[in-house]
């Protein structure tokens, strides 16, 4: 079975286009426009090609709202060591149209950033009850910690509402103008140990490794195209032994955030966090569902990830703790 497994993955990218899809979705799940204008060819014929790899088992679609997206699904060692020795000068037109999507996503996200810093807070009540949310993280939160690292802090609301139980905080956004509204807010609060800093969250290289005992997402995950990268320079952030504290939405169907609020994602199903979560080394210990507070509002998901104390992962029981 698995020989035989292999030699289908095999004759399915054995060839040049399911080649290339295969290596740009080594690095983002993409749509099939986003796939059509990096390989630069006719949507009939991506979608065609795409259809083997599903088949083969080597790509998985999933569908959120009017969007549907591509991931890898399973990729052997040997494939993913056949792809990088094949990989060469031939792909990089695609990595850098993959590039300029990448570009333009992020402009399009620090534009409504920029156009709606000073009233964030605001904007984001509108979509759950920021109150009952950030009790529940509280509640499943260390105690005591010692760095307390928000990545996309935003306004510096999180870096508020842990200040009493750690010694030093940090705050990570990549937009200068919602960092100064963070910087007055934590002002205005009498905050002074707490460090802000402009920087990419998807970038590993900006984010130092086991800087911090408890690493914060609080609705950012929804605006990123990756976030299981993000995830991982969390993991990578955190000490041994330290704990990750997500909140964002669970799956809904609102299309319109997508233009009106530069949601990316339409929230995230409790096994793709986990997923996502094994993948960088993390196990869950809580896992909370938050009503919304007004009709028609947005159920918030909360989620604890621990990272082992030591280098040997700890099995994972499946139990789930609200």
């Amino acid at each position: 079975m698995e020989f035989a497994l292999s030699l289908d993955q095999l004759r399915a990218v054995g060839e040049e286009t399911r080649l290339r899809i295969v290596a740009l979705l080594r690095h983002s799940d993409l749509t099939v426009s986003e796939l059509v204008r990096c390989l630069d060819q006719l949507q009939p014929r991506v979608s065609r090609h795409l259809k083997i790899l599903v088949s083969a088992g080597i790509v998985a679609p999933y569908q959120e709202g009017s969007w549907r997206f591509y991931r890898l699904a399973s990729l052997p060692p040997w494939l993913a060591t056949l792809i990088d020795e094949l990989a060469g000068d031939d792909l990089e037109p695609d990595l850098r149209a993959l590039q300029q999507i990448r570009a333009e996503r992020a402009e399009k996200a620090q534009a409504y950033f920029a156009e709606n810093a000073a009233a964030w807070d605001a904007v984001r009540r509108l979509h759950a009850d920021d109150h009952i949310i950030e009790r529940a993280m509280l509640d499943i939160a260390p105690a005591t910690i010692d760095r307390f690292l928000d990545l996309g802090t935003g306004t510096g609301r999180m870096l508020t509402l842990f200040a009493e139980r750690f010694d030093h905080g940090i705050g990570y956004d990549a937009s200068p103008e919602m960092l100064a509204v963070a910087r007055t807010n934590l002002d205005q609060a009498g905050l002074r140990s707490i460090t802000l800093r402009r920087r990419d969250i998807l970038k590993p290289d900006q984010v130092a490794a086991e800087s911090a005992d408890v690493v914060c997402f609080h609705h950012v995950l929804h605006f990123l195209a990756e976030p299981e990268r993000a995830m991982a320079v969390a993991a990578e952030a955190l000490s041994p032994g330290g704990s990750l504290i997500v909140a964002d939405f669970a799956p809904h169907t609102r299309e319109e955030l997508r233009d009106e609020y530069a949601h990316r994602r339409l929230g995230f199903g409790s096994d793709e966090m986990v997923a996502y979560a094994r993948e960088a080394g993390l196990e869950l210990a809580h896992e909370k569902s938050v009503a919304p507070g007004t009709p028609g509002g947005l159920t918030s998901m909360i989620w604890r990830f621990d990272k082992s104390p030591s280098l040997i992962p700890i099995p994972h029981d499946g139990a789930v703790h609200a």
